[in-house]
């Protein structure tokens, strides 16, 4: 069963944000952006890698490094809920989970909050408009800014707004230039909330229902169950919020457009930092221009990266496939004596491997979507790659659009930011296919990685004069035109139309044969 925040989209709009105007998006299982350079692909592709790695940090998520308020820690929650409620939830606990295991697959994965809990944990809901200088922070991080202010659109007075819209929540930050950043959130009331039983969330959540039911009520363990409670109330309210969220609370993973120069350059760069760190203290003014968190994220993520894992699963098959259909040779990694990965090629027939540094461009910018395929995303990860068509011919460019196609329906979620008329060819091609029963798609190439219209999300960066910046737009699929409208076509016209001009005037300007 699919919790109901699952099957509705995220919608996120911006205004003034980077060099973006207006922007208003929904996330889908594939999601396009498309446009001139310099129009925002970028700004919006950082801005949804941001608001990932916040929301997937909060209770419930797994991740030890979250971003839960200190101030939450600080409210006595069992006073706003009353001992009654609290006992009312561990006894709802219990009966959700009836033989007392989170793990039992017997339980049915989401279940509906009753109304006496959501009426009790409602109230907490409003202190997520102070999570403003927290989404703000990670916001600056990833982009490597040191204020927020310079997210704010050039000669923009107003400020930035981004708001995001799951049912039933609601969440609007604003970025101002001069006053304090501020954000406000709401929930329809009376709108029904969910959890899933079968995360780590839970798990903590049936832990401390546990401890709370089996603490004796008396004076002496008065505190103990006061602190039980808010932990119990204040994890619950995670899992609760870490629902509404979804699809935000998931990992993502950022694969930046210079990537390859990432690759070759990482040991260098880590050589570098080791360095510096045995001198601290001595070079405080020496220049060293930091990095933006996607890539300091991916930096981070090479190092991590050193032998390969044992067990074949599903994420290792994608990534042979990308290496046997398009690389033709294998992508190694391996520790070094220094514990730093080395990474390798090996062309299909040979022996030895090669360097990366010395493979092919082509092999250099695919081999990083390999590693991670192989070693850290897993089914409902979100996958971002900047320019998947670099240093690709328009073959491979089609070839690879459709391993993402197979990435996609392997439950994977993928968003891309692109130039290529032939990324979006093969994508036309894909969800056409989606209409053609699977017994008429014998002897067509992409016969197997079909995508429905609905998980394919396009949309168009257009540059504007008034106001100064880009409006985004969604390419609808278009039956009559043959696919995405997304200009392309053109500017094949106007070079076929240069080129017939070019030949018009060369023929006018050769001599005229006077025997005829």
């Amino acid at each position: 069963m699919s919790t109901p925040t699952e099957e509705e989209s995220l919608k996120l709009s911006v205004s003034n944000f980077g060099p973006i105007a207006k922007a208003e998006i929904d996330l889908r299982p594939l999601t396009v952006f498309v446009g001139p350079s310099n129009t925002g692909k970028s700004y919006l592709a950082i801005l949804i890698y941001a608001l990932h790695r916040f929301f997937s940090r909060y209770p419930g998520s797994g991740d030890q490094r979250r971003y839960f308020p200190f101030f939450l820690r600080n409210i006595k929650q069992h006073e706003i809920a009353g001992y009654d409620n609290v006992k009312k939830l561990v006894d709802w606990i219990m009966k959700v989970y009836p033989q007392g295991d989170a793990k039992s697959r017997s339980v049915d994965s989401v279940v509906q909050v009753p109304d006496f809990i959501v009426s009790m944990i409602h109230p907490l809901f409003h202190h997520l408009s102070d999570f403003g200088i927290f989404i703000a922070y990670e916001m600056t991080r990833s982009f490597g800014f040191a204020d927020s202010a310079r997210l704010i659109r050039y000669g923009n007075r107003e400020g930035a707004k981004i708001t995001l819209q799951f049912k039933p929540f609601e969440y609007e930050l604003a970025l101002k230039k001069r006053r304090p950043r501020g954000s406000v959130s709401s929930i329809s009331e009376g709108a029904p909330l969910y959890v899933n039983l079968h995360t780590k969330g839970m798990q903590t959540v049936l832990f401390l229902a546990y401890e709370f039911l089996h603490t004796p009520s008396s004076r002496d363990n008065d505190d103990r169950r006061k602190q039980n409670a808010d932990s119990l109330i204040r994890e619950f309210y995670g899992v609760v919020l870490s629902n509404i969220v979804n699809p935000l609370n998931n990992a993502v993973h950022y694969l930046p457009a210079d990537r390859t120069g990432v690759m070759h350059a990482q040991r260098a760069v880590i050589a570098s930092l080791i360095e510096r760190a045995s001198y601290p203290g001595l070079q405080h003014n020496t220049a060293f221009p930091a990095l933006s968190g996607v890539l300091a994220d991916f930096l981070e993520q090479l190092v991590d990266f050193g032998e390969p894992r044992r067990q074949r699963n599903n994420e290792e098959d994608l990534a042979a496939k990308l290496e046997q259909q398009i690389l033709k040779g294998e992508i190694h990694s391996k520790t070094s004596e220094a514990g730093y990965p080395i990474f390798s090629y090996q062309p299909q027939g040979w022996r030895e491997d090669l360097p990366l540094m010395n493979s092919s461009s082509m092999v250099s910018e695919l081999a990083p979507v390999v590693l991670y395929l192989r070693h850290c995303v897993q089914p409902g990860d979100v996958l971002i790659i900047e320019e998947p068509e670099s240093h690709l011919h328009p073959a491979m460019q089609v070839e690879f659009i459709r391993q993402l196609a197979a990435v996609v329906n392997s439950g994977i979620r993928v968003m891309l930011t692109t130039h290529s008329e032939w990324v979006l060819d093969e994508l036309t091609n894909l969800v056409r296919l989606s209409d053609l029963p699977k017994r008429r798609r014998e002897g067509i190439a992409s016969a197997d990685f079909a995508l429905k219209p609905d998980e394919v999300g396009v949309w168009l960066f257009e540059p504007k004069q008034r106001p100064k910046g880009s409006v985004v737009k969604e390419i609808r699929f278009d039956e009559e035109f043959g696919g995405f409208r997304s200009g392309f076509d053109q500017v094949a016209m106007g070079t076929y139309n240069d080129y017939a001009k070019i030949s018009n005037r060369i023929e006018r300007s050769r001599p005229h044969d006077e025997s005829h």
